[in-house]
């Protein structure tokens, strides 16, 4: 933004006319512009301003002094210490899906032998796209829509990430408002699911009988018995709403302040998990039946190795738990400092969410094989994945040990904090997304906390539909699709935007430009990076994309006995395409904006904009911002074409 002052006593330069011109990079550095390097094609008083660089043209024109800029720019502030930031993105990569999906999955696809696809694809797909999403935030100090200003063709990447939040916020709180009714219920004694409370059904020798938690997970909590399907949603579960309504209201009151709230809130909602999480490990090696419960869960079975669906599942599982594509790490990083080091955050976060993942398994199958035994049935007839293992087997093996309602509110409570760690991210994607678009708000605290409460009150009323009778199979259907082909589709068209339009060299230099100090050990990630940038990782999204298209194509949505109507999986279907349609649209509105014929248009539109974080060590970059100096006293009106004549071609190869 360019900012123009009268001429003080100061050793800065000037321009002729006596006015002090200052270029500022998004409120990070400023940049003294000598106002001695003009446009070259200057041949009068006054030049007409082009742009949004706030000079009063008339005033210029007659002589009379021009106002400063009125648009200053809004400070979006920094995470407290870099401690915050990495707590921050670590609960909100550790979420849900690390506990109930990620052990159930390792059992499906061969035990331990499927640590060998996971950890591939982690390190193929999994990192490479996490460091492109922190980095790109973190250089360009924007949210997921703004920084694209880097290459406007790519903004529906932007928006498409800000749909997929919108849907996965609106279900996902869902999950925390039954984590509420089920803590509140675990002050009862006995548990409510327990046999002690449902002696009659635990008695019952038949074996088509449903369980007491099943029973209670079903009436008690959803009330679904009573909905036919996707068609009868049926009334409100009222105190289900009033949980959600809670579940809004702590979001609310934790994210007023932004990351300066956030950030001090995660220092118990990342840490307390894991505390909980080694208690519970530590409880369930000391049960009968542990052991065989651990050695089910990673019993190694090599010939899975050669089915398509286990390297589909890992690659999933890792879109799933590090939360690519939906633009909350994009917009935490934003609030970094710009030499922060993204390579080393990078590894932190991937590593422990993956590790957190791991462990979890042992807490999770140590007391479903402790289960087993004591009903006497093989482990496999009671591991689950999903909702069913969070609410109703989990739940009811912790019924069975001693004290259990004191493990039964540790456990609920840390669904809870694993929960609303990644509704943080989610809704911080969200509000950065919209403020940096609308920075008036930003500045002014009273309409910035108006506009979060409007956002949870509108997410709110629309999550009524899931604490319906029918509400299970609404979640269930957006729930399956959300975290579908959408995301990859996204992800994939970030990853090739960066490594052929803004260009994968440009793109490393921009990382070693933050790191400053790039030790040698930061240059060779960095050429196994752009490796897997350019090649390897478009390469395997474009493999598990198939896969997904055909397993789509080829098998029916169910929940429990419930088969999906043909009309609800294409509904899936379009919510999903809604948010990948984004790219497309933005792309053409991008290039219907320039001028010429349609190469030139194109190649107009993947040109960074002039409001784009400079680049001045990237080679070439520096020479061709040089103009001609200007002889004589006159006035001069600087244009966007002055800051913005980069020759970007060059230094942009692969």
């Amino acid at each position: 933004m360019l900012y123009v002052e009268p001429l003080a006593q100061s050793s800065s330069s000037t321009c002729a006319s006596g006015w002090n011109l200052e270029m500022r990079d998004d409120g990070r550095k400023d940049e003294v512009v000598s106002p001695s390097l003009v446009s070259p094609n200057i041949t009068q008083n006054s030049i007409h301003l082009s742009g949004q660089n706030g000079l009063n043209h008339a005033a210029l024109s007659q002589g009379q002094s021009p106002e400063p800029v009125s648009n200053v720019t809004t400070s979006r502030g920094h995470w407290g210490g870099k401690y915050e930031f990495l707590l921050s993105c670590l609960g909100y990569c550790v979420g849900l899906g690390n506990v109930w999906r990620f052990p159930y999955l390792c059992y499906r696809n061969g035990g331990g032998v499927f640590l060998l696809p996971y950890f591939i694809m982690l390190f193929v797909t999994g990192v490479p796209l996490f460091l492109m999403e922190l980095s790109l935030g973190q250089y360009g100090a924007a949210g997921p829509i703004t920084v694209w200003k880097c290459c406007p063709l790519l903004k529906g990447i932007g928006i498409g990430m800000l749909c997929v939040a919108v849907l996965l916020s609106l279900y996902y709180n869902v999950i925390i408002a039954w984590t509420f009714y089920y803590l509140g219920s675990s002050f009862q004694m006995p548990l409510p699911w327990s046999c002690d409370a449902n002696a009659a059904i635990c008695n019952n020798s038949s074996g088509e009988s449903l369980s007491p938690s099943e029973i209670f997970w079903n009436e008690r909590v959803l009330g679904v018995v009573n909905s036919e399907g996707l068609h009868d949603p049926g009334p409100i579960r009222w105190p289900l709403a009033l949980c959600l309504l809670v579940a809004w209201l702590i979001v609310f009151l934790c994210m007023l302040k932004g990351i300066h709230s956030a950030g001090k809130v995660v220092y118990v909602t990342a840490t307390f998990p894991y505390l909980i999480l080694i208690v519970l490990i530590i409880r369930g090696a000391t049960l009968e039946g542990s052991l065989q419960g651990i050695a089910f869960y990673l019993m190694p079975d090599w010939r899975r190795l050669s089915s398509a669906q286990v390297w589909n599942d890992a690659a999933s599982q890792i879109f799933y738990s590090l939360s690519i594509g939906i633009g909350g790490v994009l917009s935490m990083a934003s609030y970094n400092r710009f030499d922060n080091n993204v390579i080393r955050d990078t590894i932190i976060i991937t590593m422990g969410n993956c590790l957190t993942s791991f462990f979890a398994g042992f807490a999770i199958f140590s007391v479903l094989g402790h289960m087993a035994w004591r009903r006497g049935v093989p482990i496999e007839n009671v591991a689950v994945s999903g909702p069913g293992l969070a609410f109703v087997v989990y739940p009811e093996a912790l019924a069975l040990l001693p004290g259990s309602a004191l493990w039964s509110v540790l456990f609920f409570l840390m669904l809870f904090m694993l929960g609303i760690d990644t509704l943080f991210g989610n809704i911080e994607g969200i509000s950065t997304a919209v403020l940096d678009e609308f920075p008036q708000l930003r500045g002014n605290t009273k309409h910035k906390s108006l506009f979060l409460g409007a956002l949870c009150f509108c997410f709110y009323l629309m999550g009524l539909l899931f604490v319906t009778e029918g509400g299970i199979y609404w979640f269930t259907l957006i729930d399956t699709f959300t975290t579908s082909f959408g995301l990859i589709i996204i992800s994939l068209f970030m990853c090739i935007g960066i490594s052929f339009f803004y260009g994968v060299n440009h793109f490393c230099q921009d990382i070693i430009d933050m790191i400053r100090h790039c030790p040698p050990w930061c240059s060779k990630f960095l050429l196994y990076f752009k490796a897997c940038w350019v090649f390897f990782t478009p390469f395997l999204l474009l493999f598990v994309l198939t896969y997904i298209f055909i397993e789509m194509y080829s098998m029916s949505l169910r929940y429990g006995s419930y088969v999906y109507p043909r009309w609800g999986k294409v509904l899936g279907v379009c919510m999903a395409t809604t948010c990948c349609l984004q790219i497309l649209i933005w792309a053409i509105i991008a290039i219907y904006k320039e001028t010429g014929t349609l190469k030139e248009r194109f190649h107009k539109s993947i040109q960074p904009l002039s409001s784009w974080r400079i680049n001045t060590n990237a080679g070439g970059m520096e020479r061709s911002m040089n103009a001609e100096r200007v002889e004589g006293l006159f006035t001069v009106t600087l244009t966007d074409m002055d800051f913005s004549a980069m020759t970007w071609e060059e230094g942009r190869g692969i």
